[in-house]
């Protein structure tokens, strides 16, 4: 492309490696992979990533890694069953953690980030009002420590609480406001709170002590 084309043109485009014909290293592949997203790989993670095979074929992988010392299966998650994998320094990291005292710790990302273990690992909560959750492509999640704290639907045009601690609700309102202060998302325009209009919502004052202004349609807030 540089001597027909223009310079900038030059390494847009590259060969693929051919893909792995053996199933088994494509097996074992997958196994590491998940195992190195998740953490802690149950069946609800294999599930969510529509592995060929399911969970039935990398429960055989997981068992031989066990057998052959790569990684160890436990009761790491309460209520998931044991048939759950996990590194030994993952391991070593929950048991760390369970001595750690810090602040509550507000994380806003993406709803079908591996991050987010609710709808994969763990089922989502019940809702009384609004839209069902789910691993949508442009929803966000809020876990405060964790735990799901706010739904919110592609745009933020509705949105789910899961709580009624006005302290937990406050780290959450102000992460989910990071996320267009920090440029990951250009702009969300709320228009309901669990089910209802976001101007009479409870969680209104918090929105907007978070940035969100008022508009006719909803709370907004957007990148300047």
């Amino acid at each position: 492309p540089t001597r027909t084309g223009p310079p900038t043109a030059a390494g847009r485009w590259s060969l693929l490696p051919q893909p792995e014909p053996d199933a088994t290293v494509r097996a074992h592949a997958t196994a590491d992979l998940l195992l190195d997203r998740y953490g802690v790989v149950t069946r609800g993670s294999v599930v969510a990533e529509e592995v060929p095979g399911g969970f039935s074929q990398m429960y055989r992988v997981l068992t031989g890694f066990e057998d052959a010392g790569r990684c160890r299966r436990g009761y790491f998650v309460n209520g998931l069953g044991g048939a759950q994998f996990a590194t030994s320094d993952v391991v070593d990291r929950l048991r760390a953690g369970e001595d750690e005292r810090r602040e509550q710790t507000a994380v806003a990302l993406a709803a079908t980030d591996p991050a987010n273990p609710y709808g994969a690992a763990l089922p989502w909560p019940g809702t009384d009002g609004g839209h069902r959750p789910g691993r949508k492509a442009g929803a966000l999640v809020v876990l405060v420590d964790g735990e799901l704290t706010l739904y919110v639907e592609r745009g933020g045009r509705s949105l789910l609480s899961f709580t009624a601690e006005e302290a937990v609700l406050t780290h959450a309102t102000e992460a989910l406001a990071g996320m267009v202060k920090h440029r990951r998302v250009e702009s969300i325009l709320v228009e309901k709170v669990d089910g209802e209009a976001v101007h009479t919502a409870a969680l209104a004052p918090l929105l907007t002590a978070a940035g969100f202004s008022p508009t006719p349609r909803g709370l907004r807030l957007r990148r300047v």
